[in-house]
């Protein structure tokens, strides 16, 4: 594991340390956990941000709509 050594504004560690005592957990793996979320967050966010600007993307609906056509087309013939 590696060493990261960081400062925060005071008010900030005072949360952290009250909330890290309050959890009973120690203050590293608070911000552990923390970041952790936050940086998930921030893909699932950058995620849905692509996909938004796909669906206003004329080329890629039609694509996605030749796309379903087929497997639908495919998807009848297995059913018979």
């Amino acid at each position: 594991m590696i060493t990261f050594t960081s400062t925060l504004p005071d008010d900030l560690i005072l949360l952290l340390s009250n909330k890290a005592k309050e959890l009973d957990i120690p203050k590293n793996k608070l911000i552990e956990r923390a970041l952790r979320i936050y940086l998930d967050q921030i893909n699932k966010a950058s995620y849905l941000k692509s996909y938004k600007q796909l669906a206003d993307d004329f080329d890629v609906l039609n694509i996605a709509e030749e796309g379903m056509e087929d497997y639908i087309s495919n998807f009848g013939d297995e059913t018979r």
